[in-house]
This record gives structure tokens, sequence and C-alpha cells, in this order.
């Protein structure tokens, strides 16, 4: 099954969106206390950024430090330990191009409520922005169905993102979704505080009071 309605776009053809924006059109479709996993770095900063409310901080979110490769593996954990929820792995290009196994672990398992989202800005941008694997020819999306994840596509646009990510809210997956994104500084940093990420993570899940 297609993720898109739409034709098909390589990573060449999507749009270069920036960061922080598709984080925040993300946000707005998740009204089901869905747990979001962000991956380290710039990745996670925006998702601290974008889940700034009057109310306070969304809960749901898990916000890695030093940890790189291992947004998808700590996804699949939380989606294998709460079925009923549904799971986004927010990770970059550089830290999936560690953990590749994963993608064919997830697809093994057919977990049907896992989202992954790849930013994919082909560079390890808080490291000084050295080139990594994607900007040379590696794609993701198509890594992902070679593993098995036939429910993977490039985002074309920020449109095609919206939509993705809609159908992927209702319907089973498990899905992939890459995005082409722009080099821009995070809007902000998250905030170094394992304890605190965790404790506040786990009563977003229900499981600490």
């Amino acid at each position: 099954m297609a993720l898109t309605t739409n034709q098909p776009v390589t990573r060449d053809q999507a749009k270069v969106m920036n960061r922080y924006d598709i984080t925040k059109r993300m946000l707005t479709y998740l009204h089901h206390d869905e747990a979001v996993i962000g991956g380290i770095g710039y990745s996670n900063f925006d998702l601290w950024a974008a889940s700034e409310s009057p109310n306070g901080r969304r809960q749901q979110n898990f916000y890695m430090l030093g940890s790189m490769g291992l947004a998808v593996p700590i996804a699949l954990g939380v989606a294998l330990a709460q079925p009923k929820r549904k799971v986004i792995a927010l990770e970059g290009d550089g830290s999936i191009l560690m953990q590749l196994a994963a993608l064919g672990t997830v697809a093994a398992r057919d977990q049907k409520n896992l989202t992954i989202v790849i930013l994919d800005n082909g560079a390890y941008q808080i490291t000084g922005g050295q080139k990594t694997l994607t900007d040379q020819g590696v794609d993701i999306v198509a890594v992902a169905k070679a593993s098995g994840l036939e429910q993977s596509a490039w985002a074309a646009d920020e449109s095609a993102f919206e939509e993705m990510i809609e159908r992927a809210m209702k319907e089973d997956g498990p899905w992939l979704i890459g995005c082409r994104i722009d080099t821009n500084k995070p809007v902000d940093t998250t905030e170094r505080d394992p304890s605190r990420i965790r404790d506040q993570f786990m009563r977003g899940m229900g499981v600490k009071k």
C-alpha cells in the first residue's frame, strides 16, 4: 500500500523544508497522546521548541541526549509496550545511518502503531556540518523499502507531509516518511536534565503519577 495517493517523488525531487515548521505541523495532527521520540541534536531541539504551549510542554515527547541512532529502537520499544498508542520516531539522517538494521527489525515486527520520520539535510549539522552519505547518494526511503518497510515515501512538500502524517495517525503502519530539510539553526535548545525528561515522559505514558 502506498503511503501517499500522490505521484511518488525521489529524494532529489522533494522540496527542502524547514525542520521547525514541519515539526510544528506534525504536532497539530497529534490528538490522542501519541508518543514522539526525538533523536539527538537538532531533531529534538526543534521538537522541544515546537511543543511549547500556554498549558506547558507536551509530556508525551521523549528528548534523547547523547544516544545517537537510538530513536527508532526506543520508539519500537514504546510501541511494543503500549500497542494501542501511536508512536513516532523523529530521527536525523546521520543517526539513522548508524542504525539501519533497526528498519529491518521494525519491518520484521510489522509494528503497526509505529511511524518513522526521517529529517534529512545530508549533514551532521550539530558537529560542524560534515556531509552524511545521504548527500552522496544513499536514499533512506529506498533503504527502508528494501528492508521491508513497504509504506515508505518521501514527502514532496509540506502539504504532502501533512497528508502522510494524518494518514499514519489513522491507519496501521509501520510507516516511514522521508523529509528533506534545510540546515537552519534550531529555534531553541532542549533542557539537558535527563531525570526530568524521563519522569515527564513516564507521566505522559501513564506509567508514573
